[in-house]
């Protein structure tokens, strides 16, 4: 199997896209993260949850979680949330020479190919394009599902 026989549909997000927008995507579809492409549709990058909550979260915070718990609930969100109005996606991806490889295999990659730049990556999503046609993208989970059929082991 081929990651283009893989590749699900995916959403896609702009660099000049509201951030907002762009986290309530990642929330409401309960995505690990969405694919940014330039104004030409060219992919940039891949926008993982996890940036998200490293930009919304004050720095403090995360050096000492323990902090954390001075916030309520409401008030800590309002406040993440806060953070994230106004700002685009560009904003909230980390700059260019602190970004990582973007995760990207052709459609002809193989099964094991993408465990491999995934696991390299340490990326959740794998973007799967030839040149400019985007075939759509391979999520972790639905590799391991492939992979843990394709030999499901010994029976229990």
């Amino acid at each position: 199997m081929r990651a283009r026989d893989l590749a699900e549909e995916y959403p896609l997000v702009q660099l000049t896209d509201d951030a907002l927008s762009a986290a309530r995507l990642i929330a409401e579809q309960r995505r690990p993260g969405v694919v940014v492409v330039d104004a030409d549709n060219h992919p940039v990058t891949v926008l993982p949850g996890s940036q998200v909550l490293r930009f919304i979260v004050p720095g403090y915070v995360q050096e000492d979680p323990s902090l954390a718990r001075v916030y309520d609930e409401r008030g800590g969100a309002e406040a993440c949330v806060g953070k994230l109005a106004g700002r685009t996606v560009r904003e909230v991806l980390p700059p260019k020479d602190k970004r990582y490889e973007l995760p990207l295999v052709s459609g002809d990659a193989t099964v094991m190919e993408c465990a491999a730049m995934m696991a390299r990556l340490h990326s959740p999503l794998l973007l799967v394009a030839d040149g400019d046609t985007i075939h759509g993208v391979l999520t972790a989970s639905h590799l391991l599902d492939v992979i843990l059929k394709t030999n499901p082991g010994p029976s229990e």
